[in-house]
């Protein structure tokens, strides 16, 4: 099974945090996150971009 790094970790929680408050928006549209689940894809896809280690896909 494939780990995320701490660095990938650290920003999901972040995300998550922002989630909860409802500070996170989504997409172009700017509209706010209501999924979790979409919450922690935009947090591994901010990680991936940061160069953390996360898996494909």
């Amino acid at each position: 099974m494939a780990k995320y790094s701490k660095a990938a970790q650290e920003n999901v929680r972040r995300t998550m945090l922002k989630y909860k408050r409802k500070e996170l928006k989504s997409g172009k549209s700017g509209k706010p996150v209501e999924n979790p689940k979409q919450a922690i894809a935009i947090g591994l896809s901010e990680a991936r971009r940061k160069g953390a280690k996360v898996p494909r896909k």
